[in-house]
């Protein structure tokens, strides 16, 4: 059980619905209704993780604000969530207040990124989450809470208000949400926590800064460098588009283009090679693309690189049974904020 008192201010309200309105004039929310955070429901969060109120889940390295467990479960209570949900949001956390994930600048920077989460592990199923059908938009209560807590998080405890410390210009419906289970049952491939240092049959939770995602199509082969050229022409759109710099990105890989890789029997390893050597522009194109007053002030036949190595890319087995369809989920700002990997400390009972 859950002991000490809370330390958040109380609020009285008639009912569910004036509570509501109550967090929207405050502007405590991201816009959408949320659940109100009663006492009697944070305590049953924390209870069920077994976590103190006053337990400290991590700090914001630039602002030092520290970030309780409290503060956490009224986030996730906020979103939707269900108690079980709560561990794999204290992973998420954890993750985002590394010092390479950048959580200040990725949160306060007019490029308006925002937490693109990959689950892995025992806890995607346990929870109900979706890999397949929709895996980026609507249709999983668990997918959608968990994505959704982070932002009400941000927003109620690190102070990223649009319009105050977030200074994004267009931000991305991401913000709202931006979570995905990995579809390991249906897929050959080593599971991206397991790649990333996380032993096998752990539940993990993978972070990174991230942009809106670009949905690519090729149904008209069969040869996996073919495929990957598509994927690497968007990576190129955005070096050219948005932002040259390197550092993560991630590739969302729905079956079917899944099952044209295992047929070739290409792992992750060889899509993160392939990926590595195409996804490249020189700076000259900057002038195909309305920047020709930046092209000309440096050397104009360098080569810059999406990737600092092929293991910058993240592949992660996703999406539904049909189309030949795939994602490209660029970063906020290259190295700049890097992706994380954290274990869940408890797997959902």
């Amino acid at each position: 059980m859950s002991t000490g008192p809370l330390q958040s201010a109380a609020y009285e309200a008639a009912d569910a619905f004036d509570a509501n309105e109550l967090f929207q004039r405050n502007g405590w929310t991201d816009g959408l209704p949320i659940v109100p955070p009663t006492e009697s429901n944070v305590r049953a969060f924390l209870d069920g993780a077994g976590l103190a109120p006053d337990h400290l889940i991590g700090v914001e390295p630039v602002r030092r604000r520290r970030i309780t467990a409290e503060k956490v479960a009224i986030a996730a209570v906020m979103a939707g969530c269900l108690p079980e949900y709560l561990p794999l949001v204290v992973a998420i956390i954890e993750a985002m207040c590394e010092p390479q994930f950048g959580l200040h600048g990725s949160t306060a920077s007019t490029g308006g990124s925002a937490p693109f989460i990959a689950v892995n592990g025992p806890v995607r199923t346990a929870l109900g989450m979706n890999a397949t059908h929709n895996v980026l938009a609507n249709g999983s209560r668990a997918n959608a809470a968990i994505g959704r807590s982070i932002r009400l998080f941000v927003i109620n405890v690190l102070g990223g208000v649009p319009g105050q410390l977030d200074r994004s210009t267009l931000g991305h419906p991401g913000k709202f949400t931006f979570c995905v289970a990995e579809d390991e049952e249906d897929s050959a491939w080593i599971p991206l926590s397991v790649e990333r240092g996380v032993p096998a049959g752990t539940s993990a939770v993978t972070v990174m800064a991230a942009e809106s995602p670009h949905q690519v199509m090729n149904e008209w082969t069969h040869d996996p460098k073919e495929i990957l050229d598509t994927y690497a022409a968007a990576i190129r759109a955005n070096m050219l588009t948005y932002s040259i710099w390197e550092g993560n990105y991630a590739l969302v890989i729905a079956r079917q283009h899944r099952q044209i890789f295992a047929a070739a029997q290409w792992s992750k390893q060889n899509i993160r090679d392939y990926v590595f050597e195409v996804a490249c522009v020189a700076r000259r194109e900057w002038r195909s693309v309305g920047k020709a007053a930046v092209a000309g002030r440096k050397d104009e036949a360098r080569i810059y690189r999406a990737l600092r190595s092929p293991d910058d890319l993240l592949v992660i087995a996703a999406g539904g049974p049909a189309g030949g369809f795939g994602a490209v989920v660029p970063p906020w700002y290259g190295k700049k904020s890097l992706a994380v990997t954290k274990a869940v400390d408890s797997d959902a009972r």
